[in-house]
């Protein structure tokens, strides 16, 4: 099955500095991804590179089996401002729509416009913000790309209108068999929409791969105070805190823990995020290369 984005060594510059770095993963079809990370740490490059409007300095990066830009019509890309021209109608967006994009389904357009409520008519500077991210999100369903690209298109939004949006999405991808790659600084949005998940942290993948195995595979350990470095060697420790007497620790295996010292915890969607976001703790045996979970 082809890949919605498969990229190899990927890396983009700007003069001196690395925005993204030896960037490795695949993200299959049909996937609705979440990509976060913290401000700077390369998500807005990475899209950008997926959507084309950006070139590599390293390694390449194939989207839906080919070149970034070389088809545009199979991809689209609503971007963080969830841009639409204030001066058009809503009618007008979808006009304008039909005439810049081939594979325009005008029919998709025009019902998803009368579910949302939306006065074809009213100008697109009179309506709300959520309005707007559905107008804009609509524009990108329409055109009928196999991979819809959204950097953080909720972000200004409130949380009845970024619900409605997501919910709008997810049914979008699920009726229209769409791959999705979505970045987000909440993690609890990623929660409700994402299957899979890449984290992003000092222009590097952290850790990618399907939300449920990732889930399955990490553990919180707590147990009398102890040194990471004695744990086996199949127990990968990507953070660690510590008291005088006790110690902390999120680890990833495949394999069951048994030993009596711990108490084994389950791990939350952001509990996982966090800890591949955050500064290593003081353990010689946290996981610094990228981690891949594939099926």
């Amino acid at each position: 099955m082809t890949a919605a984005v498969r990229a190899r060594g990927l890396g983009r510059k700007y003069g001196r500095r690395w925005a993204l770095s030896d960037c490795t993963l695949d993200i299959p079809s049909g996937r609705v991804a979440g990509l976060v990370g913290p401000n700077g740490a390369g998500k807005t490059t990475l899209l950008s590179l997926a959507a084309g409007h950006l070139a590599p300095s390293v390694g390449t990066i194939e989207v839906v089996g080919g070149r970034p830009g070389s088809d545009m019509g199979k991809v689209g890309f609503v971007a963080q401002e969830t841009p639409v021209y204030a001066a058009l109608s809503v009618a007008d967006h979808l006009r304008l729509g039909a005439r810049l994009n081939p594979g325009w389904d005008a029919a998709l357009a025009r019902d998803r416009i009368e579910r949302l409520g939306l006065d074809p008519s009213l100008r697109a500077g009179r309506l709300s913000g959520g309005q707007r991210a559905q107008l804009a999100l609509t524009l990108g369903i329409a055109k009928r790309p196999e991979l819809l690209i959204l950097d953080e298109p909720v972000a200004s939004l409130d949380p009845l209108a970024r619900r409605e949006f997501l919910q709008g999405l997810m049914e979008a991808a699920a009726e229209h068999e769409l791959s999705v790659l979505l970045s987000s600084h909440l993690v609890s949005d990623l929660e409700r929409v994402c299957d899979h998940l890449v984290v992003l942290v000092g222009s590097r993948v952290r850790v990618t791969g399907e939300v449920d195995e990732l889930l399955a595979t990490h553990h919180r350990l707590t147990g009398p105070r102890r040194d990471p470095a004695t744990l086996p060697a199949d127990q990968h420790v990507v953070s660690a805190s510590h008291t005088d007497r006790q110690s902390t620790l999120l680890v990833r295996t495949g394999t069951p823990i048994h030993d009596p010292a711990w108490t084994v915890g389950q791990v939350t969607l952001e509990d996982l995020v966090l800890a591949y976001m955050s500064e290593p703790a003081d353990t010689s045996r946290i996981d610094r290369p990228a981690l891949e979970v594939h099926r």
